[in-house]
């Protein structure tokens, strides 16, 4: 495909989804009148003297490189030449934010996947595998390709290395309650003396919670249990795709209010029943809200949609006037959506709208389907980079946990996606007080007034630093933000002994409205960020207490070994 007939159908694309749009808002907003008498938005040209200009220079920049005759590196030439030309295209586009922003992902994906390096008649590394390896190499790549196309996803790690309970998520636990959306897991302590308030943590239910417990020396669960701190963790449950399981019909219905009350207040409720002192009005611990019920507070640490679910939670309790947590941890999260990044090219209210369609009667949002799209946001490092070495060479990935945990997706019931899509990512609903309402309460997330710790990540693409620092904006309590090196994953899975990436604090606590002031104020630290959470949490952790003996207490009895049945459950 030639530079120009990409750039026309880049074009197209983003004229049609213009288009659906367009003629969805006319049916919300005027049912009945015909799409064609409502104006649409201005579609996409370029000034005729740019185009011409572009033009060109790109005929004279062929006619430069046929001059130089065809060598080993004119591919690579010519597809740097268009490259650029496209590149130069999308930036001339004069369009609205959203179709320039869809066509220039739209270039970076054709050239990614156009690379020369990516096709064996191109590949000097992969034909040079080919005669060495007397065409073995070749047999194998086929092999990969099937066995990838079977699975329907392209293999990022050699997944045989590993086995969750076996070298993955292998810190030594519990189940001690579990329902149709979550078991609650308790770890055993690794000190003799515990801190009296327990800590929650909220993993994302689009993900398995073991990205917090990959091998000890990267487990955030076990580096917590190191510091005293006594640990409990949602695993979600796993909803099944296929009409035809027995559990189908009763996940396929769930709604975002479901996985607020059923699964992270419920879970805080257990936490404390198992873990939190009980306190009598008098007795000398009014510190402790108590709701009325005598419990003292927990700790609480949420993770990217983990977070926003914790937080919509804290913002329901709090509607009812309890105060259950103490202190709150929000690691790569959104409360506002007012930036979502790279992703907002797939949300507009068409596309809402049909996922609405799709599940007005229920049903199943595969995990695969998420994956893939998280894995074109970096199409060469996550899929042509995988593309060229396991099916033109034939090799097969080394193993890697972070990236086996990658590929082990979870599914989601589809109510509860739509809801999330039009809630957040279209309508950015949730930061508005009392918009929403969740659970039966108006929900106003400015109601927190609590100690947060908030982190972002420097070049996450999943949730932009700037998204992950608007939550200093929206919560009322005392805040402090931290900012990390890395993306979404690795930025946070930064444990303190591998002594890699820096992170950046400032030592004046300055939250001032936008991030780059705050950046500009921050100071550059060496290695982990975990041991300045550490510090923080020990401050709203109470005192030490001696490590409880076993797991669970009272009516909540042990059900199987961490890390239970559910994170085995797959997609």
């Amino acid at each position: 495909m030639s530079a120009w007939t990409a750039w026309m159908h880049t074009v197209a694309q983003a004229q049609q989804a213009q288009q659906a749009q367009a003629a969805a808002f006319a049916t919300a907003l005027a049912p009945g009148l015909p799409t064609a008498a409502l104006p649409l938005h201005v579609f996409p040209r370029i000034p005729p003297d740019t185009l011409q200009s572009l033009q060109q220079q790109y005929l004279n920049d062929c006619a430069q490189l046929a001059r130089e005759g065809w060598t080993e590196d004119a591919a690579q030439a010519l597809h740097a030449l268009n490259a650029r030309l496209l590149t130069q295209l999308a930036e001339a586009v004069q369009a609205d934010a959203k179709t320039r922003a869809r066509i220039r992902f739209g270039v970076d994906q054709w050239v990614a996947a156009s690379a020369p390096g990516n096709f064996m008649a191109f590949n000097r590394d992969a034909q040079r595998k080919a005669i060495e390896t007397q065409g073995r190499s070749v047999a194998q790549g086929l092999h990969n390709l099937l066995h990838d196309l079977g699975r329907g996803q392209v293999s990022l790690t050699d997944e045989s290395q590993f086995e969750v309970g076996r070298n993955v998520a292998t810190s030594a636990g519990a189940v001690v309650y579990e329902n149709e959306l979550f078991q609650l897991l308790e770890y055993q302590p690794l000190t003799d003396q515990v801190h009296a308030r327990p800590l929650l943590l909220v993993p994302p239910c689009i993900n398995k919670f073991y990205i917090l417990d990959l091998q000890p020396g990267n487990s955030l669960i076990r580096y917590a249990l190191s510091q005293g701190q006594r640990v409990f963790v949602i695993s979600w449950r796993n909803p099944p795709a296929d009409p035809a399981d027995a559990d189908y019909a009763s996940l396929a219905d769930k709604t975002w209010d479901d996985y607020v009350e059923q699964a992270v207040i419920r879970a805080i409720t257990v936490t404390r029943e198992i873990a939190a002192t009980r306190t009598k009005k008098g007795d000398g611990q009014a510190s402790d809200h108590d709701d009325g019920e005598g419990w003292g507070q927990i700790n609480a640490l949420g993770f990217c949609v983990g977070g926003t679910l914790l937080g919509t939670a804290l913002a329901v309790l709090a509607a009812r006037g309890q105060h259950p947590v103490a202190s709150l941890t929000l690691l790569t999260t959104f409360l506002d959506f007012s930036d979502t990044g790279v992703l907002d090219v797939f949300i507009d209210e068409a596309a809402v709208r049909l996922r609405e369609q799709q599940f007005a009667q229920g049903g199943v949002m595969p995990g695969r389907e998420l994956a893939a799209t998280f894995s074109f946001l970096r199409p060469t490092e996550l899929v042509w980079n995988y593309v060229a070495r396991n099916y033109l060479k034939g090799e097969t990935p080394p193993p890697f946990d972070l990236l086996y945990w990658n590929g082990d997706s979870t599914n989601l019931p589809g109510p509860w996606y739509a809801w999330y899509l039009r809630n957040t990512y279209l309508e950015n609903n949730l930061v508005q007080p009392g918009r929403l309402t969740v659970c039966g309460q108006p929900i106003d997330l400015r109601s927190l007034d609590l100690p947060a710790y908030i982190y972002g990540s420097r070049e996450d693409h999943i949730v932009p630093v700037a998204s992950a620092y608007a939550s200093t904006q929206v919560l009322s309590g005392p805040r402090r933000f931290v900012l990390g090196a890395s993306g979404h994953i690795a930025g946070v899975i930064n444990p303190p002994e591998k002594k890699k990436r820096g992170h950046w604090i400032r030592a004046d606590g300055q939250l001032p409205t936008r991030f780059d002031d705050w950046l500009a104020g921050a100071q550059e630290q060496t290695g982990s960020w975990w041991p300045d959470w550490a510090a923080w949490l020990q401050h709203h952790a109470g005192p030490l207490v001696p490590a409880p003996k076993k797991y669970g207490k009272g009516r909540y009895k042990v059900i199987e070994p961490a890390p239970g049945r559910y994170v085995r459950q797959s997609a």
